[in-house]
C-alpha cells in the first residue's frame, strides 16, 4: 500500500477517532430516557426500512455467492423476515434494559465516616471489528449506545451493503433523540488498512476492541491489538454425557447442541461418552447425529457403531468446525472426560448430562471454561437466552469479562467518596 492511501487511512480513521471521543463525553452524560428514545425509534427505522435492508442483502449474498461462498458462511450472511424482527426485538429489549450506568455496585462507610461507593461507568469508545453476520451492527450498536459508549464498527466487506442500510437506522435513531450519530460510527472503507489502523493507530482514541469473526480475524486482532481486547478465539464446545444419563435426555440434548444451529460458537464440536454406558447410549446417540446430517469423527470404539463413522485424527479434538460435523469419543468417567476438556478445549462452553447430582457438580466445580451447564444444551451460550438481553459476544478471558457480553460487561466502575471534612493523619 502506498504512502498516500496510508495518508487517507489514518486521516479518516483519527478523524473518526475523534468524533467517537467527542460523542462518548456525551453519552456518559445522557440519561437512559434519551438513549431508549434513541433504540426505539432505531427500531422502529429497521421495521420501515426492511424492504431496502433486504435488497442490500441480496447484493452481500450473490457477491458472496459469486466469490463462491457457501454453507455456513453464506447463512451467516443471510437476512430475511425472522432475522429483521430479530434485530428490532433486539433493540427494544436493550431499550427495556436497566441502565447500568451510575449503578451502585457496592457501597460502605469507614470508621472515619467516609462514604466510599463503587460505581459503573462507561468504558469510554468501544472499537468493533467483526464479519459476515450484518445483524451485530444494530445489535452491538445497541449495546455500546445503552451502556454509554461511543462505537466505531468496521464489518466485513462481505456484508457491506447490508451493514450500511442498518447503520442508516442507527443514525436515523440518534438524530429523533437529539443525540451525536457519531455515537455509532461505521467505517465506510473496505479497505483492509482500516483494521490495522484500529488494531494498532487509535490507542488515542479506543479504550477496548471486540472482535467478532472467525479464528484468522480473532487471531489478528489478538496478536496486533494495542489495546485491550474482549472476545474469544474460538467456541471448542464439548457435551458430556455421563454414566448416569437419561439416554432420551441425552439425545435431545446431543442433537439440539450440535445441529440447532451448527455455525454459531455455541454449538457443539465433541461428543464425549462415558465408558459405563458406551454399550447402551453410544451406538443411539452417534445413529442419531448420522440421521440428522452430521458426520461423525469418532475413536477407535465409536468406529464400531456404524460405517458411516470417519475416524477422527489428533487435530479433530481441536477443532472448531462450524458445521455439520462432530467429534466422539468414549472416555473413563467424569475426571478423563474433564481432562480432555482441559487439554482440547477452548474454555468456552461446556455441559454435562447426567443424573447424578455429585457427578454434576464435580464437572461444573471442575471444568474451567466461561459457560458449564448441567442437563441442557450448549446453544444456550447466549446472552438473550441467559436473560441479558442482547451481547456482544461471549468472553473467553478471565480478564474484565467473561461468558456473554452484555450491558453489565461493557461498563468500567470508578470510586466515589463522600465525605465530611475527614483528612488523613
Amino acid at each position: 500500500m502506498n504512502t498516500e492511501v496510508n495518508d487517507r487511512i489514518k486521516e479518516l480513521m483519527d478523524q473518526m477517532g475523534r468524533a467517537a471521543v467527542a460523542a462518548a463525553q456525551v453519552l456518559a452524560r445522557t440519561p437512559a430516557e434519551s438513549k431508549d428514545v434513541a433504540l426505539r425509534a432505531a427500531a422502529a427505522s429497521i421495521e420501515r426500512h426492511a424492504g431496502e435492508i433486504l435488497g442490500a442483502n441480496r447484493e452481500d449474498l450473490e457477491l458472496a455467492s459469486s466469490a463462491g461462498t457457501r454453507g455456513p458462511l453464506i447463512d451467516r450472511l443471510r437476512l430475511d423476515d425472522a432475522r429483521i424482527a430479530a434485530m428490532v426485538n433486539a433493540l427494544l429489549e436493550v431499550a427495556r434494559a436497566r441502565d447500568p450506568v451510575g449503578n451502585v455496585i457496592a457501597e460502605w462507610r469507614r470508621p472515619n465516616g467516609l462514604l466510599i461507593q463503587r460505581v459503573c461507568v462507561p468504558l469510554g469508545v468501544i472499537g468493533i471489528v467483526y464479519e459476515s453476520r450484518p445483524n451485530v451492527t444494530a445489535e452491538v450498536g445497541a449495546l455500546c449506545l445503552k451502556s454509554g459508549n461511543a462505537a466505531i464498527l468496521r464489518g466485513g466487506s462481505d456484508s457491506a451493503h447490508s451493514s450500511r442500510a442498518i447503520h442508516a437506522c442507527l443514525e436515523e435513531g440518534l438524530l429523533d433523540a437529539g443525540l451525536p450519530t457519531d455515537a455509532i460510527q461505521l467505517v465506510p472503507t473496505p479497505d483492509r488498512a482500516a483494521v490495522g489502523y484500529m488494531l494498532a493507530g487509535m490507542t488515542e482514541y479506543l479504550d477496548v476492541l471486540v472482535p467478532r469473526g472467525g479464528r484468522g480475524l480473532v487471531e489478528r486482532v489478538q496478536r496486533e491489538a494495542r489495546v485491550p481486547v474482549i472476545g474469544h478465539l474460538e467456541g471448542n464446545c464439548h457435551v458430556f454425557v455421563e454414566r448416569n444419563a437419561d439416554l432420551s435426555m441425552a439425545r435431545e440434548i446431543v442433537l439440539n447442541a450440535k445441529m440447532r444451529r451448527t455455525g454459531i460458537c455455541g454449538a457443539a464440536e465433541t461428543l464425549l461418552v462415558d465408558s459405563g454406558v458406551a454399550d447402551t447410549h453410544l451406538a443411539p446417540l452417534v445413529t442419531a447425529l448420522l440421521d440428522a446430517g452430521c458426520e461423525v469423527r469418532g475413536d477407535a470404539l465409536t468406529c464400531k457403531v456404524d460405517r458411516r463413522v470417519k475416524p477422527a485424527t489428533e487435530a479433530d479434538w481441536a477443532t472448531e468446525y462450524l458445521d455439520a460435523i462432530i467429534a466422539v469419543k468414549v472416555v473413563e468417567g467424569v475426571d478423563a472426560a474433564i481432562d480432555h476438556i482441559s487439554r482440547y478445549g477452548s474454555a468456552h462452553t461446556e455441559s454435562i448430562v447426567t443424573a447424578d447430582p455429585g457427578a454434576a457438580e464435580h464437572f461444573l466445580a471442575r471444568v474451567d471454561s466461561a459457560i458449564v451447564l448441567h442437563n441442557a444444551s450448549t446453544q444456550f451460550a447466549d446472552g438473550g437466552e441467559f436473560g441479558m438481553g442482547a451481547e456482544i459476544g461471549i468472553s473467553t478471558d478471565k480478564f474484565h469479562a467473561r461468558g456473554p457480553v452484555g450491558l453489565e460487561q461493557l461498563t468500567s466502575y470508578k470510586y466515589v467518596v463522600r465525605g465530611t471534612g475527614q483528612v488523613r493523619p
